[in-house]
């Protein structure tokens, strides 16, 4: 649309990347507001058997294989982050895979509100994930999102957005889960 509407920022490359931050170096930034996120700690397999050491959770993001630093035997991923212990969590790829999926800071764009029976729609968990089909449905302070298959690498503080073709509905902040949410979204009825 830049281009057609002749604005200059139409030849301007894509970024991925936090553009305010001095030569992309996000760390030095979380450093300073966040000094727990260097302190140096245990690299942990979900069965609590420690298998290395890290300089900063901040180096770390839920899903991350590369860079571990933890060496031979099968491929471990980034299953959780635990600051306040100043712990990376790490286990195969499936404890990676979540099909439901809390939503709080929710903006609807949609017509009207969002139907208590639910909505079928294609979301958006990661910047460069495909769309996937889902089924949302409105909780008392945001949105459920049940997958219609697992997906990996669902991590709180991400953005969720929710899509009818190529319209956007809304979206929301991916939160921790909450064990009595989930009980409710399973025995609610269809």
């Amino acid at each position: 649309h830049a281009g057609r509407l002749g604005l200059a920022i139409a030849d301007k490359p894509d970024s991925q990347d936090i553009c305010f931050v001095p030569n992309g170096n996000y760390a030095d930034i979380v450093r300073k507001l966040r000094p727990e996120g260097v302190v140096p700690g245990e690299i942990m397999h979900m069965n609590g058997r420690v298998l290395g050491e890290h300089q900063g959770v901040i180096h770390f993001t839920v899903g991350q294989r590369r860079g571990l630093n933890i060496g031979g035997g099968d491929p471990l991923y980034v299953i959780k982050l635990d600051p306040e212990n100043a712990r990376v969590i790490v286990g195969p790829r499936d404890a990676l895979l979540e099909d439901q999926v809390v939503l709080r800071e929710v903006n609807w764009l949609g017509h009207g509100s969002l139907p208590e029976a639910g909505l079928e729609v294609q979301v958006k968990l990661r910047s460069l994930q495909p769309l996937v089909p889902a089924t949302i449905r409105p909780l008392p302070d945001g949105v459920m999102v049940n997958l219609h298959e697992s997906q990996a690498g669902v991590s709180p503080g991400q953005a969720c957005v929710f899509y009818d073709g190529e319209r956007v509905l809304g979206g929301g902040w991916i939160v921790k889960k909450d064990p009595g949410v989930l009980a409710a979204w399973d025995s609610a009825p269809e």
